[in-house]
């Protein structure tokens, strides 16, 4: 026969009411009892009504992240190393991850999330490719469904968030790209609103002025984060009269592009081109020459989003609700002269 909750009520010398609230996470029980409780039901093999519970807390034990599609895909590494790290984190937290995709800033992107909250899909949501102004945080807040961000948009709401501190790195990168020669530095961006976008591009800003570098906006060009974005971005630089010996690109898949259009002008990385990237590529390191890469410890990140939603769900404090990370810089071959061609 089954193990009921009974059973391990009796085996533990407890209350079927401890137990059931201890499995479900109140306040009101102590961690040492609660961690008796799971460790008695797991032993016994306890497996509780989930459905039942869902119902009596009035939550789904389900969290929501939309993928942003169109120029963004699964197989970009930072997706990729994203979704795992949320759905490892959400699965030690005994709960779900429902991921759906949308071009973003759409309707298709509204509706979802619109849908999701009137349905009750998800107890709470996890957002990236945080715009300056964004509807989302606005409209989650409004309806004071529970969230937690990468980045943060300008408004003034109060809400978990991750920040990533690239100004500072990438000044330090404009610096490294000075002291080897490459004074011509482009910097290949996406749309203003995106907050990946304004980060990286104040960087590199006061990498320019530090360095007493002029500041030349043909040489700074929006891409819509593709490679074939890439590409074309670069290609545009190519044709000015002056073109960039170096670029740094504020995302991996456009700088595949880059790569492509700097082989069909016979350009040499790391000689008459320089060219940093974002996002940690692992495969950066391994590439020839290998590519000077500032690097976020993507599903560390993750982890860490997912344990700031699921503390705003249960209504317990963090300690830190908007926690800085430092990126990793890494130097690669694409950056410095004299490097294996």
């Amino acid at each position: 026969m089954p193990v009921t909750i009974r059973d391990v009520a009796r085996h533990l010398s407890i209350s079927i009411t401890t137990v059931s609230r201890a499995l479900d996470g109140y306040s009101d029980v102590s961690e040492t009892t609660r961690q008796r409780v799971i460790q008695a039901a797991r032993e016994l093999g306890y497996l509780p009504n989930r459905a039942a519970r869902q119902l009596r807390r009035k939550r789904t034990d389900t969290i929501g992240y939309i993928l942003p599609s169109g120029a963004f895909n699964s197989s970009d590494p930072f997706f990729s190393g994203f979704i795992t790290g949320l759905a490892d984190e959400a699965a030690h937290g005994n709960y779900d991850l429902l991921v759906s995709s949308a071009p973003i800033g759409g309707d298709i992107e509204q509706q979802i999330y619109q849908r999701w909250v009137c349905e009750k899909r998800v107890d709470g949501f996890v957002l990236n490719h945080v715009r300056q102004n964004d509807w989302r945080i606005n409209y989650l807040t409004d309806e004071q469904v529970p969230f937690s961000s990468l980045e943060r948009s300008a408004d003034t709401h109060d809400y978990p968030s991750v920040h990533v501190e690239y100004s500072t790195c990438v000044s330090r990168l404009v610096n490294h790209l000075v002291g080897q020669g490459f004074k011509r530095i482009a910097f290949i961006g996406t749309t203003d609103d995106l907050t990946i976008h304004t980060d990286r591009y104040q960087g590199y800003r006061l990498g320019l002025t530090m360095n007493r570098l002029p500041f030349d906006e043909t040489l700074v060009i929006q891409s819509d984060l593709s490679s074939t974005g890439g590409y074309r971005a670069a290609k545009k630089l190519q044709l000015l009269p002056k073109p960039p010996n170096a670029i740094i690109c504020v995302s991996d898949i456009p700088a595949a592009g880059v790569l492509r259009a700097a082989d069909d002008a016979h350009l040499r990385i790391g000689e008459d081109l320089a060219l940093v990237v974002f996002d940690g590529v692992q495969d950066s390191q391994r590439l020839q020459p290998t590519l000077t890469s500032v690097n976020q410890p993507v599903e560390e990140i993750a982890h860490l989003l997912v344990r700031m939603l699921l503390a705003e769900i249960k209504g317990t404090s963090l300690v830190e609700r908007q926690a800085v990370i430092q990126p990793i810089l890494r130097f690669g071959h694409s950056t410095s002269k004299g490097g294996p061609k």
